[in-house]
């Protein structure tokens, strides 16, 4: 490991800026995605089967919530960007089916609604880094099922080969017309993966013609698929099921995205001990 060079100097720095700056520009986000539809369509045939109204943690920009609610499904989203709520109101201006928008923490917000179905698409759990942060997430997902309902997510797993790549060696991509500048930019992508808090961050290297070149970091929390079981079931879930790459298929070893479903465990009540006879 000696070769990789340096890893993350500041790691609560680096991970709090990757949890943002991401979204801070949602036509460049709106760009950046434009082919990512199949789990679209996966989450919209979940509605089908599981009912509305349907609660998504990290709504963002409406693209899985606006297509679910062109499908006939009321939609509550909760998101902590402004910016993305707000390009998600533009949208709905400009003729989008209608969703309820929350602004605040997925890990505090409370509804006082209860749901059929509980979303987190796209790698919205890579945002939760600490214990503490997908404990507090799981309570409030509890809190917002309704019995017999289902809580259903994705994230990508993690590939030994990009968690120990080289944080000095870029990788380029084909350059693209900024959307929000206008400028042609040139694109390239770094990975530094900090081992003990299984942190990692994605650089994302920008640089306009003609201009001066900037760095867009994203950080990821990296889970293991039996690690993930174990949070689930320590924290109240039961019935827990994981498929590959939204399909119905069983996960292998060339699954990108792991689905993770299940439900809140039901309390089981404590056996009476029979009295003694005296």
């Amino acid at each position: 490991m000696g070769g990789r060079g340096p890893v993350i100097d500041d790691v609560d720095a680096v991970r709090d800026a990757g949890a943002r700056a991401h979204y801070d520009d949602p036509a460049y986000y709106d760009l950046a995605y434009r082919a990512r539809k199949r789990d679209v369509a996966y989450y919209v045939a979940l509605a089908k089967r599981y009912g509305g109204p349907v609660l998504e943690y990290g709504v963002g920009n409406g693209r899985v919530a606006l297509a679910l609610a062109r499908a006939g499904f009321d939609v509550v989203g909760v998101d902590l960007s402004e910016r993305m709520l707000a390009s998600l109101a533009q949208k709905r201006a400009r003729g989008g089916a209608a969703v309820e928008t929350v602004l605040g923490d997925m890990r505090s917000v409370r509804l006082r609604r209860r749901f059929p179905l509980v979303i987190a698409p796209f790698n919205t759990v890579l945002h939760l880094y600490e214990r503490p942060d997908i404990e507090a997430f799981f309570s409030r997902v509890r809190e917002h099922l309704a019995p017999g309902g289902r809580f259903v997510f994705d994230f990508s797993l993690p590939s030994p080969a990009d968690l120990a790549l080289d944080p000095n060696r870029s990788f380029s991509a084909p350059a693209f017309r900024h959307p929000t500048t206008g400028e042609r930019t040139s694109y390239r992508e770094r990975f530094e993966y900090h081992p003990l808090r299984q942190l990692l961050v994605i650089w994302m290297d920008m640089t306009p013609k003609g201009g001066e070149a900037f760095s867009i970091p994203l950080s990821h929390r990296q889970f293991f698929p039996r690690e993930m079981e174990a949070l689930l079931h320590y924290n109240g879930f039961s019935d827990i099921q994981f498929s590959a790459d939204f399909s119905d298929q069983e996960p292998g070893p060339d699954t990108d995205s792991l689905v993770a479903s299940a439900t809140v465990a039901r309390t089981r009540r404590p056996v009476a001990k029979p009295r003694s006879r005296a």
